[in-house]
């Protein structure tokens, strides 16, 4: 018999998969597609052009998993970026942001925001260090079994109290702040420049189908300040080989620790067992090829609305469930291409190669030109002016194109998880691909006469290839109703499914989303300790 099923091989259940393994259970993991790595994957988009397709950037990984996993001796190399960011503005000025270098950027455009940047940092690092402890543990969680059962919550509550009153009081209205404000309101009670303010706003609008202004999107800034890159905080970086040679190593490690995994094996529903009036318990799935397979546990890494609308019969799942799941939000706004190019681009504010290639290249000049974007795709369905990160990994990793030809990756937001007017992403995708090129070719002329190929991933084909519904990147929206113990919600925050014998391990469990590897970890332990 199996302990345990984990539906879906991307990177949370190969994760969660290795550490059960490690601890001596019998684990298979089942994955649709015919690679295991969800959306962490590399593949040839065109002749001779490998990148990485839908995530695409490292920072978020946790550490505890890239040592627990052993991934490096698996083949993960990951290098940091010689800059972290790079905006080009309108006037062909530009703000280069990096270690070491940043103030003195900053500078240029204000030398008050520039003596304020420190204190933002300390402010920003102080609470991130606090949430990245949380990150690796469940957080309290309601519970109707009581003392017994609450006696744990309780103390993991005091835990976390303890944690926090760790902050001074003006951390603390801080951290209170970050989860309920607008990213642009945080921001605008440090600096008062455009520049600064656009390249740290787009981390709270960054899959989130939001403005800088909504309020909330503070927390989504906070949220990609969690990471690190071989030891440097705050750091991004990219892996050897695209996002695919994370999740390859990790399913390396998986096998070496005796993890079945079997790609080209979706799976059509979860079979529940009902015995002598108790609760039904999840007891095993049945495959889409129609195979049986039984296991103490199923460990779902897919979105929480998939998992309790489509893989289980709603007559099992609870009346609260059902309601919370019909609320869930998704929809990250996210329009996600690679491209094949014969040479580098060359921005008019910038026109020669330089660090600045390497970096997360900013076209979004201001939280104005966010809001805008995020107005007119709700209107129209994707905004004229989009917001477009750009990073051109090549630049780091001559493997991935042919000798003196770059490969770039595009992220492009606003655009609507879900048409108007009952359009089809289907009948849309080449035009809004065009624009996407387009306004890249704007900021840097020549670019588009550099396209060699092309993949385009619209938020409905982001959710045909890998279940992110509605596009959503993040399996649920970072917002304050759908974080901590109520991701996914209330009662279930301990990665302890509706049901008896049911488990959660993806992104829409805490912490949520990026790939971080904590939910997967965060599961695993839970997993572990019931099962034996």
């Amino acid at each position: 018999m199996r302990d345990a099923i984990l539906i879906g091989g991307g990177h949370n259940g190969l994760v969660c998969a290795a550490y059960l393994a490690k601890a001596g259970l019998k684990v298979t993991v089942l994955e649709r597609r015919d690679v295991v790595g969800g959306a962490a994957v590399t593949e040839e988009f065109h002749p001779g052009f490998r990148n990485s397709v839908a995530a695409y950037t490292v920072s978020l990984l946790q550490p505890k998993v890239i040592r627990d996993l052993d991934l490096a001796a698996h083949g993960l190399k990951i290098v940091q970026r010689r800059l972290n960011n790079f905006l080009p503005l309108p006037d062909h000025r530009y703000l280069a942001i990096g270690a070491g270098r940043t103030q003195a950027e900053v500078a240029k455009f204000s030398r008050r925001d520039a003596e304020r940047l420190p204190e933002y940092e300390r402010r920003l690092d102080a609470i991130a260090d606090v949430l990245r402890a949380l990150a690796l543990e469940p957080p309290p969680n309601l519970t109707d079994g009581g003392w017994l059962k609450a006696l744990p919550e309780l103390l993991r509550a005091g835990r976390l109290g303890k944690r926090v009153k760790s902050l001074d009081a003006t951390l603390r209205t801080d951290l209170l702040d970050l989860f309920a404000i607008s990213a642009a309101e945080y921001l605008d009670r440090f600096f008062e420049s455009e520049p600064i303010k656009a390249v740290f706003g787009f981390d709270g609008v960054v899959g989130n189908y939001a403005s800088p202004y909504t309020p909330g999107s503070a927390y989504v800034l906070l949220h990609h300040v969690f990471g690190e890159v071989n030891g440097v905080k705050g750091a991004w970086g990219h892996a050897l080989g695209g996002m695919g040679a994370i999740t390859q190593a990790m399913a390396k490690s998986a096998a070496a620790a005796g993890v079945e995994i079997r790609t080209g094996c979706g799976v059509r529903e979860i079979i529940v067992e009902h015995s002598h009036g108790k609760p039904g318990r999840a007891v095993g799935v049945v495959t889409e090829k129609g195979e049986v397979l039984r296991a103490r546990s199923v460990v779902a890494n897919v979105n929480p609305k998939l998992l309790y609308e489509r893989l289980l019969d709603p007559a099992v799942v609870p009346a609260p469930t059902r309601e919370r799941m019909a609320n869930w939000r998704c929809g990250s706004g996210t329009f996600r291409m690679n491209v094949a190019l014969s040479e580098l681009p060359r921005f008019s504010a910038l026109p020669e190669p330089g660090d600045h290639l390497t970096a997360g290249i900013i076209i979004a000049p201001s939280l104005d030109y966010m809001d805008r974007a995020y107005a007119d795709a709700r209107a129209h369905g994707w905004s004229r002016e989009p917001i477009v990160e750009m990073l051109i990994p090549s630049t780091l990793d001559d493997s991935l194109a042919p000798k003196g030809q770059h490969v770039a990756s595009l992220f492009c937001q606003h655009v609507a998880p879900t048409l108007p007017q009952g359009r089809s992403w289907d009948d849309h995708r080449d035009e809004v691909a065009d624009l996407m090129i387009a306004t890249v070719d704007r900021w840097a002329p020549g670019f588009k006469a550099s396209v060699l190929g092309r993949q385009i991933k619209s938020p409905l084909d982001l959710e045909r290839d890998f279940g992110l519904l509605g596009g959503d990147i993040f399996h649920g929206a970072l917002s304050l109703n759908q974080l901590f113990s109520a991701r996914p919600m209330l009662g279930q925050a301990d990665y302890r499914g509706a049901l008896p014998g049911l488990y959660l391990c993806g992104a829409g469990t805490h912490p949520g989303g990026g790939v971080t590897g904590a939910p997967g970890h965060n599961a695993a332990q839970v997993l572990i300790r019931d099962l034996r």
